[in-house]
Formats: structure tokens, C-alpha cells, sequence
């Protein structure tokens, strides 16, 4: 995970002032491009949503098998030798990372996955990002999840992020072992450069279009999945991702908490800021664990979730093995029920493009959108597209209002979300109410100093 410096800025102030102030790869290295077939897509901007149909009913996705956890932490021992032999690290322009590149795309080349290596550059030197493609599924729907491959200079990053790094490629080589036929085409990422601010993933999505960005419905992002004194974080971005993810952990009795420590810091920033739906995984970094906390997932309080974040010590013996095989699972079932549900089908949109002003810190703003001709219930997929132009979107609570008042929350306001605009499709379970009549979607500035407007919003039900 990125330092805070590199990645979104913390505070309002902060970018104000900023913008005031402003050998192991050898084969690959012999062009910038290298692919074992095709190279990677054009892809970037606009939404479809994460939505999970029948997510709910077990039943009607595929079961995810159990990811051994002795092959994860294989991985890791690899990305720790590779560092060991390349001057203790695997950071972005060093031998360490070529070499982590190369290791993984042999295990995904070798499993049947198309793979590309995307080259691109930063602070002088050359990066790569590791596309993997499993053949087959609707490519109108993709189902993505990611990691972010380089350590910090100063040591081996085996939980940052060795730990995601490792259980995203073994997810993906379990989709290999089961011949999985998904319903959603399924890519795999390994991004480069992270640690210097996102650059690998952002590059990544700014040379998509904006056709192939709105064929990405969820991008799950791992980043220090195994801290050695472990929190169950989730990320709280899109409400079908999440879902997925609660329900997994509460079935197998371990409680989660929303993310906030990295929120903005990983690669899923790039994703969301161009509107894709993403969610994620995280057991911390160098917060520190409360009692609270402890008392729910055992470890020790006061003490950082990882003590070794962003340190020499950041070695193989820097891992809990039960959060690491419980977050490995879990991105497995995710992939399995995200990419293996029944596809949602063409649906009826209803949408307005008059503009409403959203007034700094002030009163909450409604804009109406009037439904008619339809019978019955709203689906409990009902689709929300909103397009909020606002130059800071962390100070935006969003809700949609039934006909007959009932709100539901789409996006709370965060302090360290600092970028512009809200450009996404939230999914409502709405069956309880009548799907026509006059619904709103209601915006609140809650912060100082900065503006905006609803440009548009529609309903798919």
C-alpha cells in the first residue's frame, strides 16, 4: 500500500496547497510490449454496475473451492527469495520487481491464461503491469481483481504486497484447476509501481476507452491481506462487492469492518475514479489495533495491524497465516459468484439530465425522476446511475428516495475521498417498494469550500 503522500491527498488543505504549490524479465525486457497472445484492450469512462443477480441465493452461483493455503504462502517464500537475491527488495524499477513479473506470469502461462505485460514509465525508470485473461465469458461483463506487485526500496514487501500479489495468483490458478466456465469474462492485474502513487493501475485504466472501461462491472483490489495483527476490513465502495464479501465473513462468523485507513491509497482509486465498481480486502497497516478490535479478532491492542509496514521487517515471518487463508478464500468466492451469476438482463431505464445545483455545506438538494406504466414491485436489483459533477466528492451524502420516502443510502461522505465528481451505478434492493411514482435522488454537501451539480441520474429496474 501506497505512503499517503503518494496517493490521494489526506485533507482539503493538503491538495489546495499542492495545487498552489504544484534479469529474471530479460525475455520481457527485449520489447515493450511482451503478450503470449493478444495484447491488453483499449478500456475508461462511465459505469455499469458491480450488480450481482441472485447474489443472495447461494444456490445459483458455482461453489469457489478452498484455496490451499500452503500454495499461497509458496508464492510468498518465491517473492521473498526473489528479494533476497536482488538486493532485498521488489521495487518499481529494480531487478527485484522484473523478476516478480516474470514468476508470476510463468505460473499463469503454464495454467492456460493469456497474459500481457503492459510497459509504460515513471521516475526514470521502466514499470510493468501483468495482465491475465481466463478464456471465455461474456466480455461485455468483466469481472476483475488485482494487487499491486512492488515493495518500498527498504524490503521485501511480503504482506505489501506480497500477500495480495500471492492470493489473487493462486484465485487464478484455481480458476485453472476447476476448467472454470464463467458466466462474466475474468481478468487478473498485477500492477507496478504502486507505491509511488497508484501509477501501474492508473496507467492501466487511462489507455482503456471509454467502451472497454464500461465493460468492467467490479474490480476487487488486495492489498495487505495477511498483517500479522490482523483486522477484517472491507471496503465499502460498491454495495454488490461488499455484500459479497460480508456475507462470506459472517458465514463463517468472523465480524468486518469498513476500511477507512487505506481508503484512496491502493490501486482500486484508479478503478473508482474513472466510475468502475470496485471492493476490496484489508487487515491493516500501521493503525493502530483498538481493544475493541482485539477483543473481536484476537492479536494484540495497541499495537499496529503491521508493524513492519513499509520495513525491512516485512519478510515471510511478517504474515498471519489464518487472515491470509481466510482473505484468499474469500477473494475466491467472490470471483466464483461474481463471475458465475446469471448475467442481468437489458432492463428498462428511466432517467432525467435536468441539472441541480448542490449548494457548499449546505441543505440537501433533490432531483425528481417521475416513473409510470410499470406494475407492481421494484426489483431487488434496481439499478442507480448517477452522475454527479463536484470537485470534491468525499463531502457528497447521496440517497435514493422511494415514492413513498423510504431512503436508502448510496454514499456516505469521507474526509479522504478527494476526487472530483460521483460517476457510478449503485444496485437498491427495492422489492419492498412500488416501482412507480415519483422517485429522487437526494445530494448534501456536508463540507466547506467546495461545489457542484447533479447532471444526471436514471433508474434500470
Amino acid at each position: 500500500m501506497t505512503h499517503l503522500r503518494f496517493g490521494l491527498p489526506p485533507s482539503k488543505s493538503s491538495r489546495r496547497l499542492a495545487a498552489v504549490a504544484m534479469t529474471a524479465l530479460a525475455g520481457l525486457l527485449a520489447a515493450p510490449v511482451v503478450a503470449s497472445a493478444a495484447p491488453v484492450p483499449e478500456a475508461s469512462t462511465g459505469r455499469a454496475s458491480a450488480s450481482v443477480p441472485h447474489a443472495s441465493a447461494d444456490a445459483e452461483v458455482l461453489a469457489a473451492p478452498d484455496i490451499p493455503l500452503s500454495n499461497v504462502k509458496a508464492h510468498l517464500t518465491q517473492f521473498q527469495s526473489i528479494a533476497t537475491a536482488n538486493g532485498g527488495n521488489r521495487a518499481h524499477g529494480r531487478a527485484g520487481y522484473q523478476a516478480s513479473v516474470n514468476y508470476v506470469k510463468s505460473q499463469l502461462d503454464a495454467a492456460g491464461f493469456t497474459t500481457t505485460v503492459q510497459q509504460f514509465t515513471s521516475s526514470g525508470s521502466t514499470g510493468y503491469n501483468l495482465i491475465a485473461d481466463w478464456p471465455g465469458g461474456d466480455a461485455d461483463q468483466i469481472v476483475m481483481a488485482g494487487a499491486h506487485l512492488d515493495s518500498v526500496t527498504s524490503g521485501a514487501g511480503i504482506n505489501d504486497n506480497g500477500s495480495g500479489s500471492a492470493a489473487v495468483l493462486e484465485t487464478a490458478l484455481a480458476v485453472s484447476r476447476a476448467q472454470l466456465q464463467p458466466t462474466k469474462h475474468l481478468r487478473f492485474a498485477w500492477w507496478g509501481a504502486e507505491e509511488l502513487g497508484l501509477v501501474g493501475s492508473r496507467y492501466y485504466v487511462n489507455s482503456l476507452s471509454s467502451t472497454d472501461r464500461s465493460k468492467i462491472s467490479a474490480y476487487i483490489n488486495l492489498d495487505m491481506v495477511g498483517s500479522p495483527n490482523a483486522g477484517y476490513f472491507v471496503y465499502d465502495d460498491d454495495p454488490a462487492i461488499e455484500t459479497v464479501f460480508k456475507n462470506w465473513f459472517t458465514g463463517i462468523g468472523v465480524p468486518t469492518e469498513i476500511e477507512t485507513e487505506g481508503d484512496g491509497r491502493s490501486d482500486h482509486a484508479s478503478f473508482k475514479n474513472a466510475g468502475i465498481p470496485v471492493g476490496g480486502l484489508f487487515t491493516g497497516a500501521s493503525n493502530t489495533k483498538t481493544a475493541a478490535q482485539a477483543a473481536k479478532w484476537g492479536g494484540t491492542s495497541g499495537l499496529a495491524f503491521d508493524r513492519c509496514y513499509h520495513s525491512s521487517c516485512d519478510s515471510t515471518s511478517n504474515i498471519d497465516d489464518t487472515a491470509l487463508d481466510r482473505n484468499s478464500d474469500a477473494l475466491a468466492h467472490a470471483v466464483w459468484t461474481l463471475g458465475t451469476a446469471e448475467p442481468l438482463p437489458p432492463g428498462e431505464s428511466y432517467e432525467t439530465t435536468t441539472d441541480v445545483s448542490i449548494p457548499d455545506n449546505g441543505a440537501a438538494v433533490t432531483s425528481p425522476l417521475s416513473v409510470s406504466g410499470r406494475t407492481g414491485n421494484a426489483p431487488a436489483t434496481l439499478r442507480v446511475g448517477v452522475d454527479i459533477k463536484h470537485t470534491w466528492r468525499g463531502d457528497l451524502v447521496v440517497d435514493l428516495l422511494a415514492p413513498d420516502g423510504t431512503a436508502y443510502r448510496l454514499k456516505n461522505s469521507s474526509s479522504s475521498d478527494s476526487a472530483d465528481n460521483v460517476i457510478a451505478t449503485y444496485t437498491v434492493d427495492a422489492s419492498g417498494e412500488t416501482a412507480e411514482g415519483n422517485w429522487q435522488l437526494r445530494v448534501q454537501d456536508v463540507a466547506a469550500q467546495d461545489t457542484g451539480y447533479i447532471d444526471s441520474w436514471k433508474l434500470t429496474f
